[in-house]
């Protein structure tokens, strides 16, 4: 097991990991494990509020550099996702680089939780895309900082449970905001990818009486929610649904970058809430899809029920406690429209003055 230095790359690399115009990342660690395979990024971003709190994301990217990025632009989502739940938590995130369906193994999994015990509790753990409780499970057997485990090893289980509960609250606030009233019924829902929070967040909308159109680029997937759910429409790809007549709500629920120069044109919604994580590919699509009338709900703020479950994990899980919390949500994202309306900025802008506000007074009382 090793660790190679930032010092060892690029200017442009350096440039891209203290990201001065961000205010920089406190700690990138980048972590290799010969011996199994392991190559990973461990991007601590702040730790003003308490010891970084953030998922591992297992995942084939097209590069190192592109797996770097991503780990940096994850964590940083996560300080604002944890100051905006009200946590006491600043923002971690790591990838672990390959794919999991070839890579991943126990040995691998217990070399990454040796690096994750190496920072001595200044990052906790948990799940992400292409990462599972049983993996979780493995890691923690090399560190105690690994959450999302199983009920059987003192965890709290699957954190997709309340991430679409969370994500469901965000969206019936929007409809508060857009139609005036916070339920979904009647109105066409369209989920992008419905794995690990999708299929949660389907079951919810259907139980409010949503219409509901999906897709995914995994077939079983959807097989899985059409068997259940024969009412649920199924569509080919994310280029057809984001062009779906009458489509009220468009809720990525994959990977990152859904809203871009390409889609925000032709997308049919008024409303965007989904579970996806960088959801705006740069930061002027907000501006674009507020000329053109769509509401976005920021995905920080609206899928932060899963780190609200880990957190607790922490603390003794106790699931009514967590759901009482994650409820929050639907309060919180009025008041990031609320404060968006008032201060003449888009909403993305609103939850980000909110989560830097709360970051900036707990470094101001440290220093007190």
């Amino acid at each position: 097991m090793g660790v190679t230095t930032v010092t060892e790359m690029t200017d442009g690399v350096l440039h891209t990991l203290f990201r001065s115009e961000q205010g920089g990342h406190e700690q990138v660690v980048l972590c290799q494990d010969r011996a199994t395979g392991l190559k990973a990024v461990i991007a601590l971003h702040s730790t003003a509020l308490g010891p970084a709190l953030g998922g591992t994301r297992f995942h084939a990217y097209g590069s190192d550099e592109e797996a770097v990025l991503d780990a940096l632009n994850l964590s940083r989502g996560m300080s604002y996702k944890n100051a905006l739940a009200g946590l006491d938590h600043g923002g971690g995130k790591a990838v672990i680089i390959g794919d999991p369906d070839v890579l991943k193994s126990e040995e691998l999994l217990l070399a990454y939780g040796r690096f994750v015990e190496s920072l001595g509790g200044r990052y906790v753990t948990a799940c992400d895309v292409g990462t599972y409780v049983a993996d979780m499970d493995v890691v923690a057997r090399e560190t105690r900082w690994a959450t999302g485990r199983s009920p059987e090893n003192g965890g709290a289980g699957d954190s997709s449970v309340l991430t679409a509960y969370g994500v469901f609250q965000g969206m019936r606030a929007s409809a508060q905001h857009v139609w005036g009233d916070p339920t979904l019924r009647g109105r066409k829902v369209g989920v992008v990818g419905v794995g690990k929070v999708g299929h949660y967040l389907v079951e919810h909308l259907l139980e409010d009486g949503a219409e509901v159109v999906i897709t995914d680029v995994r077939q079983e997937s959807v097989d899985r929610i059409i068997a259940k759910h024969p009412q649920v429409t199924a569509v080919a790809d994310t280029e057809t649904l984001i062009r779906t007549e009458g489509l009220d709500i468009y809720a990525p629920c994959a990977l990152g970058g859904a809203l871009n120069d390409d889609s925000v044109p032709v997308l049919t919604a008024k409303i965007v809430c989904g579970a996806a994580n960088n959801q705006l590919a740069h930061p002027g699509i907000e501006k674009d899809l507020a000329d053109r009338g769509i509401l976005y709900a920021p995905d920080y703020v609206v899928n932060a029920g899963g780190v609200i479950q880990v957190a607790d994990e922490l603390h003794g899980f106790d699931f009514d406690r967590c759901k009482v919390k994650a409820t929050k949500i639907f309060d919180t994202t009025l008041e990031i429209f609320a404060r968006a309306k008032s201060d003449g900025i888009p909403p993305a802008a609103a939850a980000d003055r909110i989560a830097e506000q709360r970051m900036a007074e707990a470094r101001a009382s440290r220093t007190a």
